[in-house]
């Protein structure tokens, strides 16, 4: 699966964020359950080290849990 990460170059002298958000300019990125979960009911999600479960239930909902 690939990884996803903002790369425009911050200014000499300033710290680019370590998230950006959404915005005109640059637009959310939006994926697929489909191509996330890759024909899984559940998958594990590592966010700084702490991991979540994202799992597809029976009505065809999406649970995060930690």
């Amino acid at each position: 699966m690939a990884e996803f990460a903002a790369t425009k170059p911050s200014l000499p002298g300033t710290a680019a964020p370590l998230y950006a958000s959404a915005t005109k300019e640059r637009p959310m990125l939006r994926l697929k359950s489909r191509d996330l979960m890759q024909q899984m009911r559940e998958v594990e999600i590592d966010h700084e080290g702490r991991i979540y479960r994202l799992r597809i239930t029976q009505l065809n909902k999406l649970i995060l849990t930690a």
